[in-house]
């Protein structure tokens, strides 16, 4: 097996659950996450080792994403969604299909950052250190935004109880 399939192999479900989150479409997580790696694969000379790789790659297809939203004119901004109670354990939520429905519905209603760094450290599974290096800012500043982002969708939990 030569190293890119290796690094194939051991990134394609990171990046994928990734691209899923911030999309909420299968098919276009596998059309992005396919193009990632083909990105990923032609310039991995110019990846200069400073941060760990799944980082790079999420950072592509990040990059990939968006160009494909302007590219097929379904950025939307959207508005700030009303604060709430809190109190419900995000985790245990997703437990429950019709849950996660729910919180991938808060979610993809997010503000940014909250939402990329939500999805980045639940979906992702990358540490509050990698999330900080993605978004070019500090450890800290990573964990506040990610319970920041937490607290929104605990909230508007809430309102789906």
């Amino acid at each position: 097996m030569t190293d890119l399939e290796e690094l194939y192999k051991m990134y394609f479900r990171d990046v994928y659950l990734y691209i899923k989150s911030l999309s909420g479409n299968a098919h276009i997580a596998e059309d992005i996450t396919s193009e990632t790696f083909i990105k990923a694969i032609k310039s991995i000379g110019s990846f200069k080792g400073d941060c760990d790789i799944r980082i790079w790659l999420c950072q592509i297809a990040k990059n990939t994403y968006f160009s494909y939203l302007r590219k097929n004119k379904r950025l939307e901004f959207i508005d700030m969604v009303e604060e709430r109670q809190k109190d419900i354990n995000i985790e245990q939520e997703l437990t429950s299909k019709e849950d996660a429905m729910k919180i991938h519905q808060i979610l993809h209603g997010l503000k940014e950052p909250y939402k990329e760094v939500f999805t980045l450290r639940v979906f992702a599974e990358l540490s509050f250190k990698e999330i900080g290096s993605i978004f070019g800012k500090t450890e800290n500043w990573a964990c506040v935004t990610y319970h920041r982002a937490r607290k929104k969708i605990q909230e508007e939990m809430e309102g789906f109880q």
